[in-house]
C-alpha cells in the first residue's frame, strides 16, 4: 500500500480542467481520495500564486475564498508562490505601431514543488508521490526522488502533458471526464 503525499500544481490543474473538461469547480477531497485509491494519505500540498489584489480585486477576493475553503480540508496545505511582472513589445503587423504589454509570470511554484518532493522523500515521509501536473520541468526532481527508492505517479491531462513525464514517472492517472465524473462541486 504505502504512504502517499499528493503534490498539486494548482495553476496547471486549473488550466487543464478548463481546457480538457470545460469546468473547474472540483471537490478536492473526492479528487484526492480517488487519486490515493485506498492507500494511506499523509498530506496534500496545493501550490499556486495569489492574484494581484490591486490589479484584479474581484478575482483576488474570489481566490481568497477558494483558498479558505481549501484550508478547511483535512491534511491539506496551500503553498503560495508569487507573480512577477514582465513586459514585452508587441508590433502590429499592419501598421507597425508598437504597444507595451505587461503580463505576469508565476515564480517559485515549480521550485517549491520540486524541493518539497525531494525534502520529504529524504525524510522518508512518503512511499509514493502523486504529482498533479503536465509540466516536464519536474523530470530531474522526479529522478532524484525515484533514486531515493520512492515511487512517483503522475496525474495528467492528455492536452498539455510533457513527454518527459511519460519517460520518468512510474505510473500514470489520466484526468479525463470519466475519472473526474464524481469529483465536481
Amino acid at each position: 500500500m504505502g504512504k502517499v503525499i499528493v503534490f498539486i500544481d494548482g495553476s496547471n490543474l486549473y488550466h487543464g480542467l478548463k481546457a480538457n473538461i470545460g469546468k473547474t469547480k472540483i471537490n478536492f477531497e473526492k479528487f484526492v481520495n480517488k487519486l490515493v485509491n485506498g492507500r494511506e494519505l499523509v498530506r496534500i500540498y496545493y501550490y499556486n500564486v495569489p492574484i494581484n489584489q490591486t490589479e484584479d480585486p474581484i478575482n483576488y477576493k474570489a481566490q481568497q475564498r477558494f483558498f479558505s475553503r481549501l484550508d478547511r480540508i483535512s491534511y491539506f496545505e496551500t503553498i503560495l508562490g508569487r507573480l512577477s511582472p514582465r513586459e514585452r513589445i508587441h508590433k502590429c503587423p499592419n501598421c507597425q505601431h508598437e504597444n507595451k504589454i505587461i503580463f505576469h509570470n508565476e515564480k517559485g511554484v515549480d521550485v517549491k514543488i520540486a524541493v518539497d518532493m525531494l525534502s520529504m522523500a529524504t525524510k522518508n515521509l512518503y512511499d509514493v508521490a502523486i504529482l498533479v501536473t503536465g509540466d516536464g520541468d519536474f523530470d530531474k526532481a522526479i529522478k532524484e526522488v525515484k533514486d531515493l527508492g520512492k515511487h512517483v505517479e503522475n496525474a495528467y491531462f492528455t492536452t498539455g502533458h510533457a513527454y518527459q513525464l511519460f519517460k520518468i514517472c512510474d505510473k500514470f492517472i489520466e484526468l479525463n471526464s470519466s475519472f473526474l465524473s464524481d469529483c465536481w462541486l
